[in-house]
């Protein structure tokens, strides 16, 4: 089962808390943000000093934002390892365990930003980070949020970047946190096993558990999804 756990204060007592806590993975939610409403890529920041599981976690969430949201992968396919010249890169080194910085969609790409205040965006973007922690920390434990921006104590007035149309980066990003606590919270059981589900929105209208080396396949001319 998973536990969640919000830490709050400048970035590195999050990380000093998050390590005596002894969580076993830490996410920092962000949205990116450009001078130019051009920008269509997704990004996932890890520490200069990242794990290998730090780095395939960051690839496999940008690769799935990309599919779901149709955007390009930036970095080194979907990951920067230190962080933008530096920048991100003491919001996550510290940590004892597994950690990611999020940067899934911009805030100052209309489209996207409307995406990112819509209720079916939040649950979506939260939907994948559950499953990615689902997928590298199957056997559960301590989760750590750090919602980027709000509740330092270095500067409290602090809520990152401004989203076209209304509302703030921080702000959107606590509520993406929260719906995937809550996700979280609800998973009974962990799975050992290779799981596929069938969703609507954020339905699951069907879920099994398949071998690892079973091919799925989707014939799209008759509708239908064969799995072995």
């Amino acid at each position: 089962m998973y536990q969640v756990k919000f830490y709050k204060g400048d970035y590195i007592k999050r990380l000093k808390n998050a390590n005596k806590d002894k969580a076993i993975a830490y996410v920092e939610q962000h949205f990116n943000s450009s001078a130019s409403s051009q920008p269509n890529y997704s990004v996932v920041i890890t520490g200069s000093n990242a794990s290998t599981t730090s780095k395939n976690w960051g690839r496999w969430y940008a690769r799935s934002i990309s599919r779901s949201f149709s955007t390009k992968v930036a970095g080194d396919d979907g990951i920067l390892v230190g962080g933008w010249n530096g920048r991100g890169d003491g919001n996550l080194k510290h940590t004892k365990m597994p950690a990611i910085l999020l940067e899934p969609l911009f805030a100052s790409n209309p489209q996207q930003a409307d995406i990112i205040r819509s209720e079916d965006g939040q649950l979506k973007l939260a939907r994948i980070l559950v499953e990615s922690i689902e997928r590298f920390f199957p056997q559960g434990g301590l989760i750590a949020f750090s919602v980027g921006h709000k509740y330092k104590k270095s500067n409290p007035k602090d809520r990152g970047a401004a989203l076209v149309g209304g509302g703030t980066e921080a702000g959107y990003a606590e509520k993406v946190l929260k719906k995937a606590a809550v996700m979280l919270k609800q998973i009974d059981n962990i799975s050992e096993q290779r799981t596929i589900r069938v969703m609507q929105g954020d339905k699951v209208l069907f879920e099994t558990a398949i071998d690892e080396d079973d091919d799925i396949l989707w014939d799209s001319q008759r509708g239908v999804l064969q799995i072995p």
